[in-house]
Parts: C-alpha cells; sequence; structure tokens
C-alpha cells in the first residue's frame, strides 16, 4: 500500500495494468479512446476535458467543438471513468443573482473540489482569450464567478486547497492566437476575486527539445509527501507544425511556486494514430487526474488530436523515482 498521495481512496479508479514488457512509467489505455468524432448530437469533437469521482461514480466537464465551429463546455456523467453520458446542451450559467449569464465560448477545462464547491477553470473570452472560472454545488445551478486575469491568457489551473491562506493559480500569459511562446505563472487570492502576488513560476527549455516551444499547467496537482506533483504539456516547433506531448514537474508543499524537479525526458508524446491524425495532428494534452490514494495509482485524461479524449496511467511511487533519476531543475 502505497502512503505517497495525501488524499481519498477510490478504489473504483479506471485502471489497466501496465503491459508486460513496457518499459516506461506512463502507458495508454488499451481502448483509447475513449471518445470520438460526434458525440452528440451538437457537437463534432471532446477532447481536453476534466473528470472527478462523485458518489461511487464521476462526473466531468467537457470541451466540446460544436458543428459551427465554436468551442463550449458541457457537463457529463460516467458510472465506470471510461463511458460517458454528455448533455447535449451547453452548461447554463448564471450569475451571482441567479440571472442567466453565458459564455462566448469556453474550453480547456480543469475541475476540482474544493471543500463543497466544485470550481470550473476554463479559457474563456473577455475581449481575448483569458482565466474563466465558476462553481457549482449540485451539477443543476453553475454560477460565473468573476474572471480572474485579464486576456491575453490560458490554461489556468486552480490548486485543490489554500496555501498560506491564500487560493493558488497557475497560468500561462498568451497571445490572442496560436502563441508561440509561454511559460507558467502563479498568482494568489484570498477569496477567488481578487488576484495578486503574480510570479514567474517555471519556463520552456531543458536539455531536450520537446517543451522549447511553450510551456502550459495541466491537471489539477496532486499533494504527496514529497510536493505538489502536477503533469504539464510541452511544446515543439517543427517543421511540421507544433508537437504537444507532457511530461511532469514537482513543486514545493509550501511554496507551489518553488520547483523542485521536472522530467527530463517526456512522459507521453504523440505516437498512435488517434493522437498523430485528427483535427489538430500531434497534440497529447493532458486536463484532468483521479487518483487512488491507497495504491498510488494515478489515471491522466488528455485530448489527442484535438479530436478525442483517451487515458492513460502511472504509479507515484514509480513515477517519482523515475523523475528522481531522470529529472532536472532549469
Amino acid at each position: 500500500m502505497s502512503k505517497t498521495i495525501i488524499g481519498e481512496a477510490l478504489p473504483n479508479i479506471p485502471w489497466e495494468d501496465k503491459p508486460k514488457g513496457y518499459e516506461g512509467v506512463m502507458w495508454r489505455y488499451s481502448k483509447n479512446p475513449l471518445i470520438g468524432w460526434n458525440p452528440t448530437p451538437s457537437t463534432a469533437r471532446i477532447y481536453n476535458s476534466a473528470v472527478l469521482p462523485y458518489e461511487g461514480a464521476f462526473v466531468g466537464v467537457f470541451r466540446a467543438d460544436h458543428k459551427n465551429g465554436r468551442a463550449n463546455i458541457h457537463f457529463g456523467r460516467s458510472k465506470d471513468g471510461l463511458h460517458f453520458e454528455i448533455d447535449d446542451n451547453i452548461i447554463p450559467w448564471v450569475d451571482e443573482n441567479g440571472k442567466p449569464n453565458p459564455i462566448s465560448y469556453g474550453y480547456d477545462p480543469r475541475f476540482v473540489k474544493i471543500d463543497d464547491n466544485y470550481y470550473v477553470v476554463w479559457c474563456d473570452d473577455m475581449k481575448g482569450a483569458s482565466i474563466g472560472m465558476g462553481m457549482t454545488k449540485d451539477f443543476k445551478t453553475w454560477t460565473r464567478l468573476p474572471n480572474s486575469l485579464m486576456p491575453f491568457n490560458r490554461n489556468g489551473v486552480l490548486f485543490p486547497r489554500k496555501v498560506n491562506g491564500n487560493y493558488i493559480l497557475f497560468s500561462r500569459p498568451s497571445d490572442s492566437a496560436h502563441t508561440p511562446f509561454g511559460d507558467i505563472y502563479m498568482s494568489e487570492s484570498p477569496d477567488l476575486v481578487y488576484w495578486g502576488k503574480h510570479r514567474w513560476v517555471m519556463g520552456k527549455g531543458g536539455q531536450g527539445w520537446w517543451q522549447g516551444t511553450k510551456i502550459g499547467g495541466g491537471p489539477v496537482p496532486v499533494e504527496t509527501t514529497e510536493g505538489w506533483l502536477m503533469f504539464y504539456h510541452g511544446v515543439s516547433g517543427t517543421c511540421n507544425g507544433f508537437v504537444y506531448s507532457f511530461g511532469a514537474v514537482l513543486f514545493d508543499i509550501n511554496d507551489p511556486g518553488k520547483v523542485l524537479l521536472r522530467t527530463r525526458d517526456y512522459l507521453l508524446t504523440p505516437e498512435k494514430d488517434y493522437e498523430t491524425a485528427g483535427f489538430v495532428p500531434n497534440v497529447t494534452f493532458p486536463c484532468a487526474n483521479i487518483y487512488d490514494a491507497d495504491t498510488g495509482r494515478i489515471a491522466i485524461y488528455y485530448g489527442a488530436a484535438d479530436t478525442y479524449t483517451a487515458l492513460a496511467f502511472c504509479q507515484i511511487d514509480e513515477l517519482l523515482e523515475y523523475m528522481k533519476k531522470n529529472g532536472e531543475v532549469f
């Protein structure tokens, strides 16, 4: 039994043992992708989405690219974390007075439970890409909160608890298009409304090229006895366009802006057909992870080729050991 993850047991976590003879520390679900083309009547593709356990089953918020080409966020449920029933209607956001407050577009949501509330953080339209935030208690009433940061910004990641009395938000300042740069920054807030103490956390680069163009935060960080573990995406520029891979980073438990270790090599890169061919080829983009604290098992939901939702697995102790032997700090 592992004691590394600080959190709850999840005995029904979606899981598949590592294939015999496989030498990596992260492996794909053999029945990927979980969600394919035209998953609901109004949507063409669902990917870059987030899942959480809930009352013995699973709930999620899903990026859905509609058949008019515009992205928005839908809610869905699953009994096993593998097969999803996704609402065909977009999430009906309201303001804090209960009046309709729809979003223009929304994509790449993250989903986190803090106390008794479930928060969604997504890329929102504020006359340009910015960080949107909202919450629900019952998955029926969805309340928008004030936008956390000004344009242009993407890849908002909210930590699952306060650190030193403040909420912690990672983001990736960007531009109005397909940003050819990007580092991860941290902001703090006492109340999820007013954000400040902005600071640079980590940047692109390293010994290899897989994260040489830009990086961005991934799923909600996992609290461990050795620090905060976060998967993140790294982008390389090739003569055929961007390639999105992902790795992992470990932050100080009391100072999430301090990098302790990050993977030198990628953990997952586009290799399978559903990752290399699709609406945007050569993309693996992690947006969510769920874990079983008793066993240290972690399941990572990721977008593939901006078309599919896929799943990968790792085990916390094996991953941390690998990072210590194959990591770097820069």
